[in-house]
């Protein structure tokens, strides 16, 4: 039996207007997570079509109860971030088109590429969750906290769930297609491909959420700065400005707060859970991730995280 649980989970995104600048003490995070927004609701109905297609190949029970839990998770996870989106073409109606593309994307992946890809391409970005999300819950106070509690609150349930069905994407490629090797061999592929949705949804941004919404270029999500011209670099006597800018707004670091060592850990977390052999589950979960769980279990209102009463019973 499947260790999985389907939680349904509503935030109040329609109860008041969700900033775009929602953690304004990290506006390239901000934009970093509500790309995630457009991009998993789009992926997550690529998933939901994928498994379903491979549920006849699948022979083993136990295999077929994990896919049905992990496909319904996955359910749940674009149906929340779709209110986000909702919630932001709200304010900024352009934003349709930005949405309207990421999923095409995925639309297309669906309708022109074999199944054994698409379990390749979803097993190796799944893989990567574990380790990303878990740098982001380490330093939920100042990634989640500082900033709107609906958006926060949303990212926290979901980064928690990813890491419970951790293996699920695996288990269902192991058991249709059964090449590891494939799998390695497709991430180049499969990474290309998630990166240009991306960035088109972070133009997307730029072109269609104005400069004082966004606080800074959309792009600064990517974790770099704007190059600077030959002249420029070698021009050594220039004081180097601390935030360089663009025809879309200053850049700005993502992750100011985090420390060198957890990005380091995280890249090569990533690189490690593409090779042959890795097992997710495996991997050591971060403290908040138990604490969600814990206060969950104890009846507490977890769609308001930071601003609900807390159960003495977590405390405990």
């Amino acid at each position: 039996m499947t260790d999985l649980e389907v939680r349904k989970m509503r935030f109040a995104f329609s109860d008041y207007d969700v900033p775009f600048l929602w953690n304004k003490s990290d506006p390239a995070f901000s934009a970093a997570s509500n790309a995630m927004s457009f991009v998993f609701l789009a992926v997550e109905k690529m998933i939901s079509a994928a498994v379903h297609e491979a549920m006849p190949l699948i022979t083993d029970p136990v295999v077929a109860e994990e896919a049905l839990a992990f496909v319904r998770q996955e359910g749940q996870h674009s149906m929340a971030h779709r209110q986000h989106a909702k919630a932001l073409i709200k304010t900024h109606p352009e934003l349709k088109e930005t949405l309207d593309e990421v999923v095409a994307a995925y639309d297309e992946l669906t309708a022109t590429t074999s199944l054994k890809y698409r379990l390749a391409y979803i097993a190796d970005l799944e893989a990567t969750f574990t380790p990303t999300f878990k740098m982001m819950l380490n330093n939920a106070d100042t990634l989640f906290a500082p900033g709107d509690d609906r958006v926060a609150s949303l990212f926290l349930w979901h980064f928690v769930e990813e890491m419970e069905h951790r293996s699920s994407a695996l288990i269902i490629y192991n058991a249709v297609v059964a090449s590891p090797w494939y799998r390695m061999r497709m991430a180049p592929s499969v990474f290309q491909h998630a990166g240009d949705v991306i960035i088109a949804a972070a133009d997307g941004f730029n072109k269609n959420v104005p400069l004082e919404d966004r606080g800074v270029d959309a792009r600064s999500m990517f974790g770099h700065t704007k190059p600077k011209a030959k002249s420029q670099r070698l021009a050594f006597w220039r004081r180097k400005s601390a935030v360089e800018t663009t025809d879309f707004g200053p850049f700005a670091k993502i992750y100011p707060h985090v420390s060198h060592r957890e990005k380091i850990e995280v890249v090569y977390g990533v690189v490690r859970s593409q090779t042959p052999g890795h097992n997710p589950a495996h991997q050591k979960l971060p403290a908040l991730a138990a604490e969600w769980l814990a206060r969950y279990d104890a009846g507490d209102d977890v769609t308001r995280w930071y601003t609900s009463d807390r159960s003495s019973a977590v405390a405990d």
